[in-house]
């Protein structure tokens, strides 16, 4: 699921670009030699008019080749017959359409509907606070109500992450927050999180009741013969209302045997159990997760259309502070991830549904379109930047000069791709 998964999403992504490259090379009668999806030998070519069309072996990447690219060519159909205003067109086609498409994949999103859990449209009462968390550093508590942040009105959850993600992106670094405490209205400065970090959030979470949704096979929870739909109530005689402090009471257990009070529709039951130690984390698990109600959200093709771009803006802002993050060093390095940790990601959003693997989609395009951008050598940003040089000097630069422009360029992607590989093979270790 893992490999299919991602050959057909980095498939259809190499696709969108090298076709935002064909088009405008099409669109100013630039001859297209070769349009490949991967790298070295074919696996399959067919020839279709001028254009070779081809898949190659390694699925990093793709090109079109274009009639004249590599050398000056007195011919009206050669790319270096071009002027430089269309030179940069063809060149900034590519992550044109990766925009483009970012779009369009976002746009279907939201046209078919995105489930939401329910809770996202309630009213934002807080039921767990983090420790240690920027929450609980302010003084908010459980069951305080959030009333509004700044000017923003929140009255529900998903307006909570407008709010802060808007704020953040804004620059601004602390405002107040208001809250209904005990019916008593209370008011507290809040520094607002930094997008770009793990702290990304106050560390709060909605009032999820304790109810079983789902409960992994082989777990303890399993062995005692837990279910969907129960709800518990007591853990060692103390009584919870919330999954939050079901999870508290385990992890205080450590491996002690715990007893929970179960209610299975009319009747209550009472059971046994000594919690496992997750290998990952080190702490007590049951093996439940919580059952999440969800809702479906559609909207017209107008709406639609109009959150694809407001989402397509916030990525985007996103993504180049992140990038500024990582020049300033406010970002590690080690978040970078490659092939390896896109075919996870790939894998587990399929397996999750078609829209978790189209938002997924969606937002990969668009980090190939910035990254495309970047007026590095070999990347389209860096040939636009050679462009607009040549066309402010009114003549082209010399051969040399590109030349040592492209094995700059190769050395530097290299040297990434081997950085993101190392990355994603510690992090499969478990050291990153």
């Amino acid at each position: 699921m893992t490999i299919l998964a991602f050959l057909i999403l980095i498939g259809i992504l190499i696709w969108v670009h090298e076709f935002g490259h064909f088009l405008m090379a099409k669109l100013f009668r630039v001859r297209v030699e070769v349009f490949s999806i991967g790298f070295g030998p074919a696996i399959v070519r067919k020839q279709w008019g001028e254009t070779l069309y081809q898949i190659a072996v390694i699925p990093l990447g793709g090109y079109v080749k274009l009639f004249g690219e590599e050398e000056r060519i007195s011919d009206p159909r050669a790319f270096s017959s071009r002027k430089p205003w269309q030179k940069i067109l063809i060149a900034l086609g590519g992550p044109l359409f990766n925009f483009i498409f970012t779009l369009l994949v976002f746009t279907l999103i939201y046209t078919i509907g995105i489930e939401t859990p329910k809770y996202f449209k309630e009213n934002v009462v807080i039921g767990y606070v983090e420790k240690n968390s920027l929450a609980e550093k302010i003084g908010l508590r459980p069951g305080d109500k959030i009333i509004r942040i700044d000017g923003y009105k929140i009255k529900q959850w998903d307006d909570l992450r407008e709010a802060l993600l808007n704020l953040s992106l804004k620059g601004i670094k602390e405002t107040e927050i208001y809250i209904e405490r005990e019916g008593k209205l209370l008011t507290f400065k809040l520094p607002i999180p930094d997008v770009n970090t793990k702290k990304e959030s106050l560390g709060i979470a909605p009032k999820i009741p304790p109810i079983v949704g789902k409960v992994i096979e082989g777990s303890p929870a399993s062995q005692i013969g837990l279910r969907e739909g129960d709800k518990i109530v007591e853990v060692n005689d103390k009584k919870i209302s919330t999954w939050y402090e079901l999870v508290k009471r385990v992890q205080e257990s450590r491996e002690r045997p715990i007893k929970l009070k179960i209610k299975r529709g009319n009747n209550i039951i009472e059971k046994e159990v000594i919690p496992a130690i997750n290998p990952g984390t080190g702490k007590p698990f049951l093996g439940v997760m919580p059952k999440i109600e969800t809702v479906k959200e559609k909207h017209s093709l107008g709406e639609a259309l109009n959150l694809a771009v407001q989402r397509t803006y916030e990525l985007t802002v996103l993504t180049f502070k992140t990038l500024w993050g990582l020049i300033t060093g406010t970002v590690s390095f080690k978040t970078l991830g490659g092939p390896i940790a896109i075919a996870q990601f790939a894998g587990q959003a399929a397996e999750s549904g078609l829209i978790p693997y189209l938002s997924m989609m969606a937002f990969i395009s668009l980090q190939l379109g910035i990254f495309n951008l970047l007026p590095l050598p070999i990347l389209d940003g860096g040939l636009i930047l050679l462009f607009l040089i040549e066309w402010f000097r009114g003549r082209p630069l010399p051969e040399k000069f590109k030349e040592n422009w492209q094995r700059i360029g190769f050395a530097l992607i290299v040297t990434l791709m081997m950085f993101v590989l190392i990355n994603d093979i510690l992090r499969l270790l478990g050291v990153n």
